[in-house]
């Protein structure tokens, strides 16, 4: 059903608007990235658990960025993005840490008494107060965000003037979702959940959905034609399970859970972290009064949208269609009545 433009305006829980009469509470992800570490964890579970084809090992140059993209073989993406370091930036504190530093107290406590060398000065044995101090207390900590990223110099030879942005990504399960609008098929289908899913034993290879999608998610696989994505593992949450990706990661970047509760845990942790002098910091896909009518996987973001390969402003690509073919069959009218016109005219 294609989507109504009056509709696109204000909230809308698409599961009963597609014929669920008794669905659930709408569920989705937040990811928020100031605490994404980079580790791939969610791409492998991903991949383990529904079964994704290896994509192969590109290192695409110098990047830790191997996948590059979502693609129907990487249904999550970790996207790494080394920029300058904004002015009076700071390294978010750990979201359970509300008063330390940037990592929880039981990485500090693990990191404090690891033969490591990494964040401690010269002369302060690893293991002690003072080095499980400094392992807490800010930007220095090694492979958290904004932190000295692997393979740099340490100490005098250190760079302090760029930082790392990473981001894992995934299809965003529109409120408004043109893929669906356009599926031919009926492969394409809305959950009980509010989420978008694939159903490819009965999808056709015709594309129609992968030039709809406003935001290049969906893909075909090569060797069959098919269109693959998230699913947001149906199959899981349909069981009362966690999906794959947000059970493994470890930082709890990615959280999953009753859409709404996940607006409001959103919202708390970006005036947080405006509290602590991060002005950056700031929510895309949570607003249902944006062009999709607001995303069922949302993010927290600390650069603009287009720093994370993101559009600014994304659109469901088929607003429009309702009045085109209004305009298409009042000019296919006009047309049959002119016709008919000359033939009458003609004739007498």
């Amino acid at each position: 059903m294609l989507p109504d433009p009056n509709s696109l305006a204000g909230p809308l829980d698409p599961a009963p608007e597609a014929g669920w009469s008794a669905a659930p509470p709408r569920m989705g992800f937040f990811t928020d990235t100031s605490v994404c570490i980079g580790c791939k964890a969610c791409e492998v579970a991903c991949k383990e658990w529904n079964d994704v084809p290896t994509s192969g090992l590109d290192l695409l140059g110098m990047s830790y960025d191997n996948t590059g993209a979502l693609t129907a073989n990487s249904w999550r993406h970790v996207a790494f993005v080394e920029q300058p370091r904004p002015a009076g930036h700071r390294t978010p504190p750990f979201a359970g840490n509300p008063t330390g530093g940037t990592t929880s107290p039981s990485s500090a406590a693990v990191g404090a008494t690891t033969a490591d060398p990494v964040g401690t000065e010269p002369g302060v044995p690893t293991g002690s107060p003072e080095a499980a101090a400094r392992m807490s207390a800010g930007p220095e900590f090694l492979g958290m965000p904004g932190a000295q990223p692997p393979g740099r110099a340490t100490g005098a030879e250190s760079r302090s003037d760029f930082r790392w942005l990473m981001m894992s990504d995934v299809c965003k399960h529109c409120t408004h979702a043109a893929c669906l609008d356009v599926c031919p098929t009926g492969s394409l289908f809305r959950t009980e959940f509010g989420t978008v899913v694939v159903q490819e034993d009965i999808c056709n290879g015709c594309g129609y959905c992968i030039s709809a999608c406003p935001y290049g998610v969906i893909d075909q696989r090569k060797d069959d034609g098919r269109a693959w994505k998230c699913t947001l593992c149906y199959d899981r949450i349909g069981a009362g399970k966690t999906p794959a990706c947000a059970q493994a990661c470890p930082t709890e970047s990615i959280q999953y859970g009753p859409l709404e509760e996940l607006r409001e845990r959103a919202a708390a942790r970006v005036a947080t972290l405006h509290e602590r002098g991060v002005p950056e910091a700031r929510l895309y896909g949570h607003d249902s009064n944006d062009g999709v009518g607001g995303d069922g996987a949302f993010f927290l973001l600390l650069d603009e949208p287009e720093v994370y390969g993101l559009p600014p402003d994304p659109v469901v690509t088929t607003r429009d269609l309702p009045k085109m073919w209004k305009r298409a069959g009042v000019a296919a009218l006009v047309m049959a009545a002119a016709a008919v016109a000359a033939f009458v005219g003609g004739s007498s």
